[in-house]
């Protein structure tokens, strides 16, 4: 499957269900657009990065939650994580507006 994201173009090849993959890609397409719309002037790599990031903490949201509902004991590990994603998350975003390059 070809697939066409920030400016680069590539292939990958996969046993996954061909439309599946397609909603995989549409969703980060998404995520991209949201860290695109929100930061000004940032280089692909940095919007590359905080989308990953931005999907990593809805999972971890989402395991979460499920672990909320099971009284799982890892719970407050996934919360610790999700909130240092967050708080990374935020330096970068505060760094990226107020004009900083890494």
């Amino acid at each position: 499957m070809k697939i066409e994201l920030l400016g680069t173009s590539f292939t990958i090849q996969t046993d996954e269900d061909p439309a599946y993959l397609e909603r995989v890609v549409d969703y980060y397409r998404k995520k991209v657009f949201e860290i695109q719309s929100g930061v000004r002037n940032a280089d692909a790599l940095k919007v590359a990065i905080l989308s990953g990031m931005l999907a990593v903490d809805e999972l971890f949201k989402e395991r979460n939650r499920q672990n909320l509902e099971t009284d799982s004991p890892s719970v407050s590990e996934a919360e610790e994580i999700t909130s240092r994603l967050l708080a990374s998350l935020d330096r970068v975003l505060q760094d990226t507006e107020s004009g900083d390059s890494d």
